[in-house]
């Protein structure tokens, strides 16, 4: 049961949820390096404004690297650089004329909370430009220092972009390879573990990020690359075979432990040798032994036309691993590696003219930026607050597209500003008064930002506060002053944030169901490709498209937990809706897996009948979670039992898995219709 929203509780949840840091040490290390090394060149030779302009414009872009395929972390950071270059100097030329300055805040504003249309990096680019035009407006420049100036912020980043993509020629493939290790890793419990049916299944997110990453907008090409193509395939073929055997052994005699610490051996060794750039002579044997496991193994066992179907898979995953070897196996796969229609990028101006409509959530939260940030503006320039530009800075970063994710925000950014405060205090009267101390601090402060900031925003925020105080101390501001003026200037901006949010919002109880019946709807699709009608290419499409709207209906889920005044039926019957889902969505999962075994089954065209009903009640379901009116369900058991009876009289390997997964599909929408009819109509969600 969900528990009733408490602000006390979210505001103790915010302030006391740590979570593992997940940025790799190299990246924060490279990040104070770009920071504190071109200051630390500019102090010793005597230039220290260029090497504090080329500081400040790495520190603006190092969230911009991200691990990942080269190619997409370059293009990442150059357009932050470009775009941060760019704002500083429209600030720059228009921070002396407050009425251009406030129509440029606004349409900068309104262009960089549209930008979340296209993911977090894109949206990430919109935010510097809002924060890089406050900043530079608060120093106008005529056009012949201005051009200068905004060069060097853009040519720190481009800098940036330079050392975090050196390794390219040396380690071409490097990400591609651990994010495959990576997968291959996570997949090896599987073989052993037993997953409750509600979970969402393990991996959705990990696979979609990885096709994105080998076939997404800047696909490499070359004969390694389309080895680990298919080794992605593969991986996602596995995970549909672990599941089907998982469901399997729950109904099956017991098997010998050795089968799945033989298939954990297999994956684990395959995870080491992709990530260590090996050969696979560990997973080779692994997986020999495996093979006598499953030959030990009963003939009329369930378990073993799976488990032979996974052994395949891993030796041919074993194969590619070795680089060069298995051609014609690649060629053969090659014309199938694609990007699933529903994680490719349409054209950029279609996703913009869909959402230019007060429909859309990514429209409102433009036009909350445009009139905040404009409005901080105006604030800090008609209070004349010293370093007011920290008042619309702070507004940029804490506005964001729902109320959990301001609401953290904000008050994290106050936190973290106060414990900032003492930081630097004490770092202050501790280090040496001494330049190389100062920027040694700076370095140690951005490293502690970078690595802590998905960690618990609040403790990077303080690590901030310090740097930012440091930066501006080499311009010979004071800095117990500068943290003072930062400390007021950033309450007014996130109350000014969560302000707008409030007197606007876009709250996620108008936008959940939607959620949950595009989930649905993706389930239906799913279970319609598995029939014969559909084609292995519409297979990977409907899966990849399930996984997405699953994690959108999650992400929304969680977003409604946070919201104040949501009716206790709704959360709870969101949270029984996306649970019951995930147990509809293994059973089809498992399914496909048994279904491409049984092509040629005799009672195949009566199976797919009996799935084509199940679809379309599911997709009946889907409409009613969104229309909020109750539907009537088919007699899908009767159907069911007609079913089991017609396949109990083919004497066919399969029919026993076949029964039982028709069983709980029948089981599986059944549940459904009672959450929607007990939860989710408006009687009971008032």
């Amino acid at each position: 049961m969900s528990p009733a929203y408490s602000l006390r509780a979210s505001l103790l949840h915010t302030l006391t949820h740590f979570k593992r840091p997940d940025v790799p040490v190299r990246v924060a290390l490279r990040a104070a390096l770009l920071v504190a090394g071109p200051l630390a060149v500019g102090v010793a030779s005597g230039h220290a404004a260029i090497g504090l302009g080329l500081g400040a414009g790495a520190f603006n872009v190092i969230f911009s690297d991200q691990p990942g395929p080269y190619r997409q972390r370059l293009t990442r950071i150059v357009l932050a650089s470009l775009a941060a270059g760019l704002a500083a100097l429209a600030g720059f030329l228009l921070g002396a004329h407050l009425p251009s300055l406030l129509a440029a805040v606004a349409v900068c504003g309104f262009l960089g909370g549209l930008l979340v249309v296209f993911g977090a990096d894109m949206a990430r680019v919109g935010m510097i430009s809002m924060i890089l035009l406050v900043i530079a407006a608060a120093s106008p420049l005529p056009w012949s220092q201005a051009w200068p100036a905004s060069a060097l912020i853009a040519a720190g980043g481009l800098l940036l972009a330079v050392v975090s993509v050196a390794a390219w020629p040396l380690q071409r493939y490097r990400p591609e390879r651990q994010a495959l290790a990576a997968i291959f890793r996570e997949l090896a419990p599987l073989a052993a573990q037993r997953e409750s049916d509600e979970e969402a299944p393990a991996l959705s997110d990990a696979i979609n990020r990885l096709q994105q990453m080998l076939l997404g907008q800047h696909p490499v090409r070359g004969r390694a690359v389309e080895a680990l193509r298919v080794l992605a395939e593969l991986a996602e073929r596995m995970r549909l075979e672990l599941l089907a055997i998982d469901q399997l052994r729950r109904n099956a005699p017991a098997v010998d432990e050795a089968l799945p610490v033989a298939v954990h051996a297999t994956l684990t060794q395959l995870a080491d040798a992709l990530e260590h750039a090996q050969e696979p002579d560990g997973a080779e044997r692994a997986a020999q032994t495996l093979r006598a496991r499953i030959d030990d193994l009963d003939a009329a066992s369930p378990l073993r036309p799976r488990l032979l179907a996974l052994h395949g898979q891993l030796t041919a995953a074993v194969r590619n691993a070795r680089w060069a070897g298995s051609r014609g196996e690649i060629r053969a796969l090659r014309s199938e590696a694609h990007l699933p229609r529903v994680l490719r990028g349409v054209s950029p101006w279609a996703t913009l003219r869909a959402n230019l409509t007060l429909h859309s959530a990514a429209f409102r939260h433009a036009l909350r930026c445009a009139v905040c940030l404009a409005l901080a503006q105006w604030l800090e320039r008609t209070l004349g607050l010293p370093r007011g530009y920290w008042l619309p800075m702070t507004a940029a970063i804490v506005l964001r597209p729902d109320f959990a994710a301001t609401f953290s925000f904000g008050m994290l950014r106050i936190v973290g500003t106060v414990l900032g405060l003492v930081l630097t205090s004490l770092l202050l009267m501790s280090v040496p008064d001494a330049v190389w101390a100062h920027v040694l601090l700076l370095g140690v402060l951005v490293f502690a930002f970078r690595y802590l900031a998905t960690a618990h925003y609040g403790l990077a925020v303080a690590a901030l506060t310090g740097a930012v105080v440091i930066l501006l101390s080499f311009e010979g501001s004071n800095p117990d002053v500068a943290v003072l003026d930062r400390l007021l200037n950033t309450s007014l901006g996130c109350g000014l944030a969560l302000t707008a949010y409030l007197v606007w919002p876009t709250w996620e109880r108008g936008r959940a169901r939607n959620a949950l019946a595009e989930m649905l709807r993706a389930y239906a699709d799913y279970l319609a490709a598995l029939t014969l009608r559909g084609t292995r290419r519409q297979r990977d499409n409907a899966r990849a498209a399930a996984r997405l709207a699953r994690s959108n209906a999650q992400a929304s889920l969680e977003r409604l937990r946070a919201e104040p005044g949501v009716p206790s039926a709704l959360r709870r019957g969101g949270d029984s809706l996306f649970a019951n889902g995930n147990r509809l969505a293994r059973t089809a999962m498992t399914l496909e897996a048994v279904l491409m075994d049984c092509e040629a089954h005799p009672a195949r065209a009566a199976f797919d009948d009996y799935l084509t009903h199940i679809a379309a009640t599911v997709r009946a379901l889907s409409e009613a979670c969104d229309t909020q009116r109750s539907v009537a369900l088919p007699d899908l058991r009767a159907q069911q039992q007609a079913l089991a009876a017609r396949l109990g009289a083919s004497a066919d390997p399969a029919d026993a898995s076949l029964i039982a997964l028709s069983d709980r599909l029948a089981d599986n929408v059944d549940t459904l219709h009672h959450v929607l009819e007990r939860e989710m109509q408006p009687s009971a969600t008032a």
